[in-house]
């Protein structure tokens, strides 16, 4: 991993205390999707990290909304598909859904049911994993559609609310780690 590359990612990520409650310091990407420079220092590191990690991936799958930002490119890289997992009555046709709690509330998140195949071979993506509660229910629909879950990979790890531990047997890789 280039150190280079990964202080330029580092460096485009902006702390806001007390968003979106007090008490909350949330690390804000805006500033890395700006950056051309940053942007492509991020999927270069995630490209070489999966690359070296897994012989064969058949799709990303990107949570709603952050993953659908960083997911694609990444899937493009690898010459693979990307897959959907949005919040609730966003996506046409049957879907598998599942309902589980945020740091601060309830919410659900659904696949639609054709979008993997049983035994095909996802990485779940998403910006940031905080509580683990949005990532563990992605896990769960992938686990409904019977596909193998390679990894759960995050940008961002904030270690100290320690979400990575509900993902128990799953692999998971961050980028980033803040306490």
């Amino acid at each position: 991993m280039s150190e280079e590359q990964l202080r330029r990612v580092r460096d485009r990520v902006r702390p806001f205390p007390d968003f979106p409650v007090p008490g909350v310091l949330f690390r804000d990407i805006s500033p890395l999707l700006k950056d051309p420079v940053a942007f492509k220092a991020l999927l270069d590191l995630l490209e070489d990290h999966l690359r070296a990690s897994f012989p064969k991936i058949d799709f990303i799958a990107g949570l709603d909304s952050r993953g659908f930002l960083i997911g694609p490119a990444l899937a493009q890289r690898l010459g693979i598909g990307f897959v959907l997992i949005r919040k609730k009555g966003k996506l046409p046709g049957p879907t598998e859904s599942v309902s589980y709690a945020l740091e601060y509330g309830k919410a659900e998140l659904e696949i639609q049911s054709d979008a993997v195949e049983p035994g095909q071979k996802i990485v779940i993506i998403d910006d940031l994993l905080a509580t683990g509660g949005t990532m563990c229910a992605a896990c769960e629909l992938m686990k409904r559609l019977k596909a193998e879950i390679l990894e759960c990979l995050v940008v961002i790890e904030l270690k100290l609310l320690k979400g990575s531990e509900k993902l128990k047997s799953i692999p998971f890789y961050s980028l980033l780690q803040y306490e």
